[in-house]
């Protein structure tokens, strides 16, 4: 049981079903964690905004999802880690490469340099060093890319922290932690 409300169309103001029924219409869904999210519209506003442009940038939605997985292993969320399978799989990655990804890494060697630096990120609370960011570019990633990887882990340990601290059901098929990477 969430330790947050769950908002519905059952307990919804006008202003939270405006919101939840726009995410309806474009997921064909509300996912769990967005109808935690609506508890405050203004928090939901806000992701959904930082959603909607950080998906406009120059990252593969793959690397994107890559990343999200990485992250949500490391933090030991298994509502993240079960809802990115989910659309990790739908983006295109196998088996293999989603498992790669949560031990942090990549089978392909492109997306293994922004998939360590994410993780480094989380580890490091930001810092990183001048080297790190000098092997994504050798890797053949932009400045936008770098600022995107890194807005993508902080809106991912963001939904991670949603997901951890309400303890939201897991409506997504479960997938369980690693005990490797991130699990306590």
């Amino acid at each position: 049981m969430s330790r947050l409300p769950i908002i519905d169309h059952d307990n919804a103001s006008a202003e939270q079903q405006e919101l939840l029924d726009a995410i309806q219409q474009k997921l064909g869904m509300v996912p769990n964690f967005l109808k935690v999210f609506a508890n405050s519209p203004a928090a939901l506003r806000a992701f959904l905004g930082l959603h909607g442009i950080a998906g406009e940038g120059e990252l593969s939605p793959v690397t994107r999802e890559r990343i999200a997985l990485a992250v949500a292993q490391q933090n030991a969320c298994q509502y993240c880690v079960s809802a990115h399978t989910a659309i990790g799989r739908k983006a295109g990655l196998n088996g293999d490469e989603i498992a790669a990804n949560r031990a942090g890494g990549s089978q392909d060697a492109k997306a293994a340099v922004a998939v360590k630096f994410a993780n480094t990120l989380v580890e490091h609370s930001g810092s990183v060093t001048a080297a790190e960011i000098a092997e994504l570019h050798s890797a053949g990633y932009s400045d936008a890319e770098v600022v995107e990887i890194i807005t993508h882990v902080g809106m991912n340990i963001l939904t991670n922290f949603i997901g951890k601290a309400s303890e939201v059901e897991i409506d997504f098929p479960t997938v369980e932690l690693s005990l490797s990477r991130g699990a306590a």
